[in-house]
């Protein structure tokens, strides 16, 4: 038979058990609000390789604006934000008009373009720097300057100096 002060430790004890399963039960969510999208690791299929990529780049309309991006944060058309369907999320990227030879520096943040001849969507400011704007689209070349890996860290791309050769990845 279990005393009164052994009830009394029995019942702490179990509070103490579930207090510490309710705590690391809600640890995950809010950890998981608080995750910076630069630190989000590639994914299978995503090209890490950080090569330079030639196409056809196009720009968000305004009116999107406020909308989630593919990293949860808002779109922000003053911002240097870019989809991309291949290249990791966090990416960073020099991006430049060929035609033009003008270059601005994006973030790769969300996922697109969906039009299949489309390489890059990049913001309405982006497009303005790149001279794009009258005609809607460009043809680019992506040179990555740092991409996310698959292990957490980062590798720098042909973009950055130094070319972003294997033996160049760089922990986080």
């Amino acid at each position: 038979r279990v005393g009164r002060m052994g009830e009394h430790r029995v019942l702490a004890a179990v509070c103490a058990a579930l207090a510490c399963l309710a705590a690391g039960a809600a640890r995950p969510v809010a950890a998981e609000e608080q995750r910076n999208p630069r630190e989000e690791r590639a994914r299978p299929g995503e090209d890490t390789s950080g090569r330079v990529q030639r196409g056809e780049a196009s720009y968000y309309h305004p009116k999107l604006e406020g909308r989630p991006m593919a990293n949860g944060e808002p779109f922000d058309a003053q911002s240097n934000s870019a989809a991309s369907r291949t290249l990791p999320l966090g990416t960073t990227a020099r991006v430049t008009n060929t035609d033009t030879g003008r270059s601005a520096t994006v973030e790769v943040e969300d996922r697109g373009p969906y039009a299949r001849d489309r390489v890059l969507d990049v913001s309405p400011r982006v497009a303005e720097e790149l001279g794009m704007k009258r005609d809607g689209t460009a043809r680019v070349e992506i040179a990555p300057v740092e991409v996310p890996q698959r292990d957490g860290g980062t590798r720098p791309g042909a973009g950055a100096a130094g070319g972003g050769g294997p033996d160049e990845r760089r922990p986080r």
